[in-house]
């Protein structure tokens, strides 16, 4: 196949004084830190269908994109042809993995069984270029929003014949992310809520949602997929409200079901935004559950109203969320997943690699200035001595579970009433955070 990127060759490192739009200025993928490579720390992956299916529409205007690879029809070949140019572009970016819907890499046909043939032919030619550049699948999942059936959802239809085909088609999804080695499984509702409590049985839905993700999971187990399974949350848009609203709600849902141990979550920072939460809130809730699993690594304009998932370039979020990672332990099976668009106004194929690039190299300098974070000292310090109360005498003992209201009680009485805690020092620890960015 003649490449569809025949002027670009494989994106290079040339460090922070290059001028190179076409080369990193802070991803070296060997270079370690904390006892990883960038590379195994950012685990960075391709959404296939904002890169290689985005028209660059908007509410208000017709798509843009100059795809010269794509001849625009729905074709089987044409979708095949299309795969072989997103692996030229992923090889090309050095990025180690990709991400899809299987609607992204295959067409709809006009049952069922003629979409699963058309998704098969698709994956073979998914899994040859896997093999041929050892690119590797982050994580699949299944459109369930698109389709005029899912109007009113998916698993919370309130039709049950469409609750039966969702579950067909995740079924066939699942059984591809495993044939391709899948590191894991997404579920998003993107239709999973309501637009009026008037016509809606919500408990009755969220039982429905609840049983529809235990017939996943007892289907991972069946046929030995090994991939984690993630929620990821969303709180509105297109729906009024998204069963899945936020980190927070995800978890309480999967408690309430006894799905928590068979679920991680995949947190977006444009759906944290929509939720009023600031990402490296998502991410802490998420974490200290023991529940983050991956990231879609984007951004919102908060002066607009909607996902408009664009690339990632704040410095401040890329190392709150490499922060909160480095504490976990880093990634396991997840990784960042590029779930953004490029603009409208940038519709030229080069910007594809523009954007990748720029979203790399934020999060490869997020990635080193957590790490400074952490070994200089001074924050986790500071925040340790915030704490110091808990961790001798009447604060010990709460936590070890040695005391009750009555026991508290009398220590209160015996003691001098408590006066104005130690200072916060909000402004001492932004001023750290900025000396070391």
């Amino acid at each position: 196949m003649n490449p569809s990127f025949p002027e670009i060759s494989k994106i290079p490192f040339e460090g922070p004084s290059s001028r190179n739009p076409l080369a990193f200025k802070h991803y070296d993928s060997a270079k370690v830190i904390e006892d990883r490579t960038m590379a195994e720390h950012l685990r960075f992956s391709v959404a296939y269908w904002h890169t290689f299916r985005n028209i660059l529409s908007d509410p208000f205007g017709a798509g843009t994109a100059i795809r010269p690879w794509d001849d625009g029809s729905n074709s089987v070949e044409n979708a095949c042809h299309r795969a072989r140019v997103a692996f030229e572009f992923i090889e090309k970016l050095g990025a180690p993995f990709y991400a899809f819907h299987d609607r992204d890499v295959a067409p709809e046909g006009a049952s069922l069984a003629e979409s699963n043939r058309n998704l098969d032919a698709v994956v073979k030619v998914l899994k040859e270029e896997q093999q041929r550049t050892g690119i590797k699948l982050l994580w699949a999942t299944a459109c369930l929003f698109t389709h005029p059936r899912f109007a009113h959802g998916a698993a919370t239809s309130p039709n049950a014949d469409v609750f039966v085909y969702a579950a067909a088609q995740v079924k066939k999804a699942i059984e591809v992310a495993h044939e391709l080695g899948a590191e894991g499984y997404v579920f998003w509702g993107g239709r999973e809520g309501y637009s009026s409590l008037w016509n809606t049985d919500m408990k009755r839905e969220v039982d429905h949602l609840a049983k529809f993700l235990h017939m996943a999971v007892d289907y991972k187990k069946q046929i030995g997929f090994q991939g984690d399974f993630y929620i990821e949350p969303k709180p509105r848009e297109p729906t009024k409200h998204q069963y899945d609203f936020d980190a927070a709600t995800c978890l309480n849902f999967l408690r309430e079901y006894g799905l928590l141990e068979h679920f991680k979550l995949n947190l977006e920072t444009n759906h944290a935004t929509l939720a009023g939460h600031a990402m490296h809130h998502e991410c802490e809730v998420a974490a200290a559950a023991g529940a983050l699993g991956s990231v879609d690594a984007n951004t919102g304009d908060e002066l607009i109203g909607w996902d408009t998932d664009q690339f990632p370039t704040s410095l401040y979020l890329a190392t709150q969320v490499m922060l909160t990672i480095l504490k976990m332990g880093g990634f396991t099976k997840g990784g960042l997943n590029f779930d953004a668009k490029v603009r409208r106004e940038s519709f030229e194929p080069v910007d594809l690699f523009y954007a990748h690039i720029g979203g790399m190299d934020v999060f490869a300098r997020g990635l080193k200035i957590a790490a400074a974070i952490r070994a200089d000292g001074r924050l986790a310090e500071l925040v340790k001595n915030r704490y110091a109360s808990w961790d001798v005498g009447i604060g010990a003992a709460i936590e070890a579970g040695q005391e009750d209201f009555t026991s508290l009680e009398k220590h209160a009485l015996s003691q001098p009433d408590p006066v104005q805690h130690t200072s916060g020092r909000q402004e001492l620890f932004e001023n750290i955070v900025n000396e070391l960015i």
